[in-house]
C-alpha cells in the first residue's frame, strides 16, 4: 500500500490565498492534536472538494477562546502528529499559522455572536464564543473556501458558526458532521487525552445519560423537564462527576417546558470529571433511533 502523503504546510495568509487561488475548497477548522473524529470531517471535506478541489486543514490553539483558569498552556500539541492524521485522510493543505500572524501587536477586533451564544458553555465560559467566531471568520477570510465542515459535537459552536456566516453574509456553505465515538459511546475530543483508558471508560455515562433522554423522547416523553430527569438520573451514579449542565434545547439554543417535533432538538450535557470539563450532545428528533 502506498504511503498516505502528508499535506503541505503554509504558515502565512499571502501562502494560503496563493495555494487555494481559482480552486474549489473545502476547508476543516481544527486546534490540532487530530483524531479519527477530525479525520471523519477531513474525509467528508475531501469528498465536498471534488476530484479537482482542495482540501485545506488549519491547526491553530486560538488564545482568545480560552478563559484566563482554561487549559491553554497544556492543551496537547502534536504537529507531525496531525501531519498524519490529515494527510491520511486526505488533506492537501495544513494550515499552521503564528499567534502573531492571527493577532498582530495592537490587535482590536472581536465578533460576538448574541442569542445562540448566551447561555450554556457562553454562561460557563465567559468570552469562548466570542473568541470563536472571532477567529473562525478570519480562518475563512483567510482560506476563502466554498465549504467549511464543523463536527456536531460542539453543537453550540455549531450554531454560533451558523448565526454568524448568516448574520454577515459570509460566502461559505457551513456543513455539520455527526460526533464520532469510541466502542464505549464517549465522544472524541482532543482533551480526551488528559483522561487515562479506565477514566475514559468511566466517562462514557455522559453519552449513556443523553442515550436515556433519547430514549425517553421516542418512547413519547416531551416534558423538558422530565426529559432532563431522565439523563440527570444516569449521571447521578457517577461518584466525582460536577454537572455543569444537561439540558433540551431547540434549534435556537433556548429551552421551551415543552419538546416539539424540530429536528433540530438537542440534549447537551456539559460536565467535569476526573479534572477534565467535557461536553457531549444528541439529536432529539422522532426519525432517530
Amino acid at each position: 500500500m502506498t504511503a498516505a502523503v502528508r499535506p503541505q504546510v503554509l504558515v502565512t495568509p499571502a501562502e494560503v490565498r496563493r495555494r487555494v487561488a481559482g480552486r474549489r475548497v473545502a476547508f476543516v477548522p481544527t486546534m490540532g492534536y487530530l483524531h479519527e473524529g477530525h479525520a471523519t470531517l477531513i474525509r467528508a471535506a475531501r469528498e465536498a472538494a471534488g476530484p479537482d478541489g482542495l482540501v485545506v486543514v488549519s491547526v491553530f490553539v486560538n488564545p482568545m477562546q480560552f478563559g484566563p483558569n482554561e487549559d491553554l498552556s497544556r492543551y496537547p500539541r502534536d504537529l507531525d502528529r496531525d501531519l498524519t492524521v490529515a494527510g491520511e485522510a486526505g488533506a492537501d493543505v495544513l494550515f499552521h499559522p503564528e499567534v502573531s500572524t492571527m493577532y498582530p501587536e495592537g490587535y482590536s477586533t472581536s465578533v460576538t455572536v448574541q442569542g445562540v451564544s448566551d447561555g450554556l458553555d457562553g454562561a460557563a465560559r465567559p468570552g469562548h464564543f466570542t473568541g470563536v467566531a472571532t477567529v473562525v471568520l478570519k480562518l475563512l477570510h483567510l482560506v476563502r473556501p466554498d465549504v467549511a465542515l464543523f463536527g456536531e459535537k460542539d453543537w453550540q459552536q455549531l450554531a454560533v458558526i451558523r448565526r454568524m456566516v448568516r448574520d454577515l453574509n459570509v460566502g461559505v456553505e457551513i456543513r455539520g458532521v455527526p460526533t464520532v465515538r469510541a466502542p464505549s459511546g464517549l465522544a472524541l475530543s482532543s482533551r480526551n487525552s488528559y483522561l487515562t483508558a479506565e477514566e475514559q471508560a468511566r466517562a462514557a455515562v455522559l453519552s449513556r445519560a443523553l442515550s436515556a433522554v433519547q430514549a425517553a423522547y421516542l418512547a413519547g416523553e416531551r416534558a423538558t423537564a422530565a426529559l432532563e430527569t431522565a439523563g440527570r438520573a444516569v449521571l447521578a451514579g457517577e461518584a466525582g462527576l460536577s454537572l455543569d449542565y444537561l439540558t433540551v434545547v431547540g434549534g435556537d439554543m433556548q429551552t421551551r417546558e415543552m419538546v416539539d417535533n424540530d429536528p433540530m432538538n438537542r440534549v447537551l450535557v456539559a460536565a467535569r470529571l476526573f479534572g477534565v470539563r467535557l461536553i457531549d450532545n444528541m439529536p432529539l428528533d422522532p426519525g432517530a433511533a
